[in-house]
């Protein structure tokens, strides 16, 4: 049925090439950048508002949604997953400063682990309170009923698709319900990075209507453009070349590492599969980073002046874009109740970040930072940190990486509190 199904959406989008809808997108990027920085006043005015890199993310939402390509059947997601995302990892973390992101205290660890605390609370309470407009989502018989699709959404959004694989073995979900809430994983969750966006834009206004203390991320800050200035130069292709290698390469041999590790750790530990260990994309991740950081201690660094950050930066840009084409808002209304389930769920989360954050004092890239690995995992965290600076894109990942570790145990946990609540 899945492949019938996914055979219509092919026919029935007006672009099904890959090729050309990677052209699209480059074409959406290009004209986004151009209008940004336009003088004419309609557009200095409408960027006031605006973030760029919103339009980045919906605009191919909007093209996927009224059918001129189709997110879902092209593989452009996967491969920028897996090819650019490392890239950029790597790129962007070139001219880090380690021990400065390390200064960075624990209020972002404290505020991830709040996110992850209001995902396992919110779900309860979002069905609680749609329990009462809708009775019958409270049913507690079924494989296919309403709490068990939940415990899927909540090993994503606390850890990732490994998790939330994990929970729909553990709580035995129907496909059914298992395929309305991936819609609905996809949507809310895309809604919600918009909105941290949205946030990054105005961050130093925020921060300094609160008081918070962000001498850390402007250290973070001078530090890489200290980095830039010292070494900057005209790039050439010799440049060009390096970054390329440096980038591709550290990205093939992160690959080629986790195609033993994975394996290994399956055959000789696979108990540790409950911490998501033996998800290929994990290792992916973390081998990128943990390259990239290793070269900011090496003459690499000195790349940084000729535009590897910047380069990291437009593979970002290209992995949004196909973040975005994924998003099919038109789904909102198949089963509507499902989805305002979901918003309810998502706002108790972010009412809990924001009310933590003022609390504490904290940055607006704390907590949307923090908020961004429990719901986007490693794909996204990096995403909305560099919004703020490319600097601070390995701060996204450390904590996703961290929500790999609980979102198995969140999840489940969730799913007991579900279960209490509708009886089964």
């Amino acid at each position: 049925m899945a492949n019938a199904s996914e055979a219509e959406n092919v026919n029935t989008a007006m672009i099904t090439a890959d090729p050309v809808v990677l052209g699209v997108l480059a074409v959406v990027l290009g004209l986004i950048f151009l209008s940004e920085n336009s003088s004419h006043t309609f557009w200095k005015k409408f960027y006031t508002f605006v973030p760029a890199l919103l339009l980045c993310y919906f605009i191919p939402g909007l093209l996927n949604t009224f059918g001129v390509i189709n997110g879902e059947a092209s593989k452009l997601y996967s491969v920028a997953r897996d090819y650019l995302l490392p890239l950029a990892l790597v790129l962007l973390c070139l001219a880090c400063d380690l021990s400065a992101i390390l200064r960075l205290g624990p209020k972002a660890v404290i505020l991830f682990l709040t996110g992850t605390v209001g995902v396992i609370l919110g779900a309860p309470l979002a069905l609680w309170i749609m329990g009462f407009f809708d009775p019958t989502l409270l049913d507690p018989d079924g494989a296919n009923a309403v709490w068990r699709g939940m415990t899927t959404t909540a090993g994503s959004w606390i850890g990732g698709g490994a998790n939330q694989a994990a929970m729909k073995e553990v709580y035995e979900v129907g496909p059914d319900v298992f395929g309305k809430f991936v819609a609905v994983d996809v949507i809310v969750a895309n809604i919600w990075m918009a909105f941290l966006l949205f946030l990054a834009a105005r961050s130093a206004k925020l921060d300094a209507m609160r008081g918070a203390d962000t001498r850390a991320l402007e250290d973070l800050r001078h530090r890489v453009e200290k980095v830039q200035l010292e070494n900057a130069r005209v790039t050439k292709t010799h440049d060009l070349i390096q970054i390329l290698a440096i980038g591709l390469g550290a990205t093939g041999l992160a690959h080629w590492l986790t195609g033993f590790i994975v394996p290994f750790i399956k055959e000789n530990a696979p108990y540790l599969e409950r911490y998501s260990l033996t998800a290929n994309f994990f290792w992916v991740t973390v081998l990128a980073t943990t390259f990239g950081l290793i070269l900011s201690f090496t003459r690499a660094k000195k790349l940084e002046g000729a535009g590897a950050s910047k380069i990291g930066s437009a593979a970002i840009y290209i992995l949004v874009a196909t973040i975005g084409m994924q998003m099919n808002l038109a789904s909102i209304f198949s089963d509507p109740e499902l989805f305002v389930l979901g918003l309810i769920w998502i706002s108790f989360h972010g009412a809990l970040m924001l009310l933590m954050a003022w609390w504490i004092k904290a940055p607006v890239f704390y907590m949307a930072v923090g908020s961004q690995a429990n719901i986007g995992g490693a794909a996204s965290a990096p995403v909305v940190a560099s919004a703020f600076h490319p600097a601070l894109a390995p701060v996204g990942v450390l904590l996703a990486v961290f929500g790999y570790a609980l979102g198995t145990y969140g999840g489940w946990l969730c799913g007991q509190l579900l279960r209490l609540l509708v009886g089964a």
